[in-house]
């Protein structure tokens, strides 16, 4: 009955496209849950149309308090339209911060401890701490996190009601990852103070075209791109750019959509796929920069001065998205010269834009030259594990560079690491048994884990471990890779001969290996006959397999490998990058696991 009485509600409202909604029938609107923004989409007309006109008829945000079991007179809070206001506002000087909201892929829990210790820094700095979220899984979230919790979705009707009705000083958007920055915009547009970077310098770091020409007057160098809106503008501009490309539609959040392109002709399968494709809505197309080194840096900047605390490698090489892809640091392959350019790049970056606050610059290294991929001036799902890994609490220094504070005052310097941290993704290929897990510019992963440790390879080996990718120290690894990965294969599939391991290879694989005097034995493909791959994971005769894949338009599918690793709890590879850093993880943990340390005990010997 309820939803009965919401639809013939919402064709009343439809049935005034056009005209003026009278008033009784927008308060009833309002009253039944309607949101500012979809009555806005049912009657065409601008979302601040919309609030201007309930505002002026009195129908604003009133609030109740959330029982707390065992806490009493907890500021814990949720909003309605129908109720008596039983919010008590104070008179102190206080700041909002913006969570991330709801758990997804491409915005997690990282973002969550960014807006946890912007909390404890205002309370540190004497300022009431407001938190506006919505996810009952996080820590700001709680009740007793910050001085006040508003449990109301990031929308622009919700963040403006709490703001007019708290007065806050300003309101911190950069700790909750992209989804308080789709807002940021017309939050500043309708009088919010927005502390921190502007989002004038959000959106110009977002803009292709103004971005590359800031690059360009600083002497940073970016893969040669361009946009099209039809099949032959994208075959033009790949004929300008070359192949291989990184295509993708524009205003996409996790990667959604992306892919590496080879050939005119997956350039056409990929456009003829692509829906909404527009000169509003165009495809990107970056050239790719193959075998490139991948890395990042996270700074914080007071708009005159920046300090980068780390510079994070990708084990992975180009091509993965940057939340999927495990990381180290210290780097353990980039030469000094190319850190220094890094951290030279990502200063000079930062105080171009004039960041108050966090960025995180991606950068690939390929050709013997630096490469910036992309800068997002706001807080990165990177920030907990630079801060763990380095002992700089980044989320809380930057809370202070916003409230006025100065680097200058700081004293924060680089310390030399005597540890080394790897972070590894963790994914929910195992809720999914008919999805291919395989990694790629698409953002898959839904958390991450830290292992820290006194060599990588130890390090990578129990992040291996967290991510429930246990490596196994003995039996059978099975090896399928694809004809581009072949030549880096013979280092890592001599290494786990050499550690005792009985390698299976298929027959390309087994054919090449055996060319270079690696001992292997064959295995059937799925449509080669039986027994063959499907019959030795099954069976439990595998141990580990290295897989990587041959591509979405390939001949043969080699996915049910992939998917065969997930349903038997098999660890599986699907890059070579990851194969060698797995190889040196399982030698380093042969060769003794380490004493246990606790993170304190780590910090207390970086110098």
């Amino acid at each position: 009955q309820q939803m009965k009485e919401l639809v013939e509600l919402e064709e009343k409202i439809l049935s005034c496209k056009g005209n003026t909604v009278p008033d009784a029938l927008l308060i009833q609107a309002k009253k039944d849950g309607f949101s500012d923004r979809y009555l806005a989409q049912l009657l065409e007309v601008p979302e601040r149309d919309i609030r201007e006109r309930r505002v002026s008829l009195g129908v604003v945000q009133t609030w109740d308090a959330v029982p707390v079991s065992g806490v009493e007179n907890a500021s814990y809070y949720y909003s309605n339209y129908h109720g008596a206001d039983h919010n008590t506002i104070s008179p102190r000087k206080k700041i909002m911060v913006l969570g991330g909201g709801p758990n997804r892929i491409g915005q997690g829990i990282e973002f969550d401890y960014c807006a946890v210790h912007a909390a404890f820094a205002l309370r540190d700095e004497g300022y009431e701490s407001i938190m506006v979220n919505c996810n009952p899984e996080t820590v700001s979230t709680d009740y007793d996190t910050s001085n006040k919790l508003y449990f109301e979705p990031l929308t622009v009707e919700d963040v403006l009601s709490i703001y007019n009705r708290e007065r806050p000083e300003g309101v911190i958007v950069q700790f909750g990852g992209q989804t308080p920055l789709n807002i940021a915009a017309e939050l500043e547009r309708s009088g919010v103070k927005i502390l921190g970077t502007t989002p004038d310098i959000i959106d110009l770091a977002e803009d292709r075209d103004r971005f590359r020409k800031m690059m360009q007057k600083l002497g940073v160098p970016q893969p040669a791109s361009g946009m099209a809106s039809t099949l032959e503008e994208a075959i033009a501009v790949a004929h300008e750019i070359g192949y291989p490309l990184m295509v993708r539609p524009s205003y996409v959040l996790g990667g959604r959509a992306m892919e590496i392109v080879y050939d005119e002709d997956m350039l056409r399968q990929y456009v003829a796929a692509a829906v909404d494709v527009s000169p509003e809505r165009p495809i990107l197309i970056d050239r790719f920069l193959q075998n490139a080194i991948e890395c990042e840096a996270d700074a914080l900047c007071d708009g005159v001065d920046a300090f980068v605390p780390a510079v994070m490698e990708h084990i992975e090489l180009a091509g993965i998205h940057s939340g999927d892809s495990a990381c180290v640091i210290p780097p353990v392959t980039i030469p000094q010269k190319h850190l220094q350019t890094i951290e030279k790049y990502t200063r000079n970056i930062a105080l171009e834009l004039g960041v108050v606050g966090l960025i995180n610059i991606q950068y690939a290294i390929a050709d013997d030259t630096v490469y910036i991929l992309e800068a997002n001036p706001r807080a990165s799902r990177t920030v907990p594990l630079v801060s763990k890994v380095c002992n700089i609490s980044m989320a809380r220094i930057a809370t202070q560079l916003m409230l006025g504070k100065k680097l200058s005052e700081m004293n924060l310097k680089r310390g030399t690491l005597r540890h080394f941290g790897v972070k590894e993704s963790v994914f929910p290929f195992n809720m999914f048994p008919e999805v291919d897990p395989v990694l790629g510019p698409e953002m898959r992963s839904t958390g991450e884990v830290l292992g820290l440790a006194d060599s990588f390879g130890l390090a990578f080996y129990k992040a291996q471990e967290a991510a429930q990718q246990h490596l196994p120290t003995t039996g059978t690894v099975l090896i399928t890779v694809a004809d581009r990965d072949k030549e880096q294969l013979v280092e890592v599939a001599a290494g786990f001969a050499r550690l005792g391991f009985s390698v299976f290879a298929t027959s390309g694989t087994h054919a090449f290996l055996s060319a270079h005097q690696i001992s292997c034995e064959k295995v059937l493909k799925v449509h080669e006959g039986r027994p063959n791959i499907a019959d030795m994971i099954a069976n439990g005769r595998v141990q580990l397999i290295i897989n990587t894949p041959s591509g979405r338009w390939s001949k043969s599918d080699d996915s049910y490998i992939r998917k065969a690793a997930v349903k038997h709890k098999i660890p599986y590879i699907t890059t070579i990058a990851a194969a060698r850093a797995a190889l040196k993880g399982i030698e380093a943990f042969r060769n003794g696991s380490g004493e246990v340390k606790s993170l304190q005990e780590y910090h207390r010997e970086i110098t």
